[in-house]
């Protein structure tokens, strides 16, 4: 890559880390925390004001990425960011969990993950696009890893208001960083701008979306049963699952590179792309057949998260690269709402099944929404990939 390219995937992987860790920190101690307000001893409330977020993203995505298409990238995610400081301060201040909603709400309309997505592409050369993706993707599974060790910490020196104020102060210092060290995009020439229909009806993007969607409704299914299986078969206490999450992430990228590596140099993407998917079918499986101890919980999420970080830097590859050029951000906005989508619908079959069938049919249910993706990726085309120039 260019020393601008480098620059380019450090600063917009450090924005989305930056805003993600946040929402990160947030996450282990939220339940906690929400019984010492009034209103939280209402669980339903309590499972609202987590689920607000991802529902306001679900919802915005696809006008803002519209919006950078049209007003541009930067003036776009300035806005969205400026938004998600707003709902971190509405909630760092909120005195019950009614005003808690309000500002998770505000939270979730800042909704710039297509925008940057976008302006990556932008920036990038299509040869080195996935290795600028694989930056942005493996800081958001870092500051995960990260927020797991880091959030009881925080919680217990700055409280859950503190950990809000971070949270909000965090998104203004990456508007700091975009407009001082991301480059503006050249403005496209001559592209006539698309109707949302013609995205929509994209077959290849649509194997694409199907694709990010069903990669989260497994994460989330998984996640449900996941703490319980540490605790259960592996005889590990919620306050030490960090000591397999840490290590599996870690070890993940040092294996995830070599893949990336070869999908891109090596003209391999179709062969690393399905790959990964089998690996994600072969890892929920697995879970269900073999998961009955510590080592093995272990062995399984670290393949888990080498698929999941590979897929993770593919697919917006793949749909900057398909879409047409005027409606990349449209696309991406369209690719993240069906993630948003992903997330919830995962999380809510996840615990149905659970509750209904025990936690071992949902490493089944996963496995076969690995294997329909892979069947639906069997048929997919990948763009030609450029030499560089």
């Amino acid at each position: 890559m260019s020393p601008q390219e480098r620059r380019v995937g450090v600063s917009l992987a450090s924005i989305f880390a930056l805003r993600m860790l946040g929402l990160f920190l947030i996450l282990p101690v939220f339940a906690v925390y929400a019984k010492t307000l009034p209103g939280g001893d209402d669980r339903t409330l309590i499972g609202v004001a987590l689920g607000a977020y991802g529902l306001t993203q679900a919802v915005l995505q696809i006008p803002f990425g519209i919006a950078s298409d049209r007003f541009g990238r930067k003036p776009v995610i300035v806005f969205g960011l400026l938004l998600f400081a707003l709902g971190s301060f509405v909630a760092a201040w909120a005195p019950d969990m009614h005003w808690m909603i309000v500002g998770r709400v505000l939270q979730g309309t800042g909704a710039i993950s297509a925008a940057v997505t976008a302006l990556a592409a932008d920036l990038t050369r299509e040869e080195h696009r996935t290795k600028v993706m694989a930056m942005i993707g493996s800081s958001i599974g870092l500051v995960f890893a990260l927020s797991l060790v880091g959030a009881p910490l925080l919680y217990g020196w700055v409280g859950m208001g503190g950990l809000f104020g971070m949270t909000g102060g965090l998104a203004l210092g990456a508007i700091l960083l975009l407009l001082t060290r991301v480059p503006s995009p050249p403005k496209p020439a001559g592209h006539v701008r698309l109707p949302l229909r013609e995205v929509l009806g994209n077959v290849d993007l649509l194997r694409l979306n199907l694709g990010i969607g069903t990669l989260h409704m497994i994460q989330m299914a998984m996640f449900v049963v996941l703490p319980h299986a540490l605790i259960e078969r592996g005889g590990l206490a919620a306050t030490e699952h960090w000591k397999v999450y840490l290590p599996a992430v870690l070890a993940s990228f040092a294996v995830m590179v070599p893949a990336i590596i070869a999908a891109e140099k090596k003209d391999r993407m179709a062969f690393v792309f399905r790959s990964a998917i089998v690996l994600i079918a072969c890892v929920q499986f697995g879970l269900y057949l073999f998961g009955g101890g510590l080592w093995a919980l272990g062995f399984w999420l670290l393949l888990f998260f080498v698929a999941f970080n590979v897929l993770e830097a593919t697919l917006p590859s793949l749909v900057s690269r398909t879409a047409p050029p005027a409606a990349k951000g449209a696309a991406l906005g369209v690719y993240n709402t069906t993630q948003a989508v992903g997330l919830f619908v995962g999380g809510a079959m996840g615990g149905f099944i659970a509750q209904h069938l025990g936690d071992d049919a949902v490493f089944v249910a996963c496995t076969g929404l690995a294997l329909l993706w892979l069947a639906v990726a069997a048929g997919m085309r990948f763009p030609a990939r450029r030499t560089a120039t």
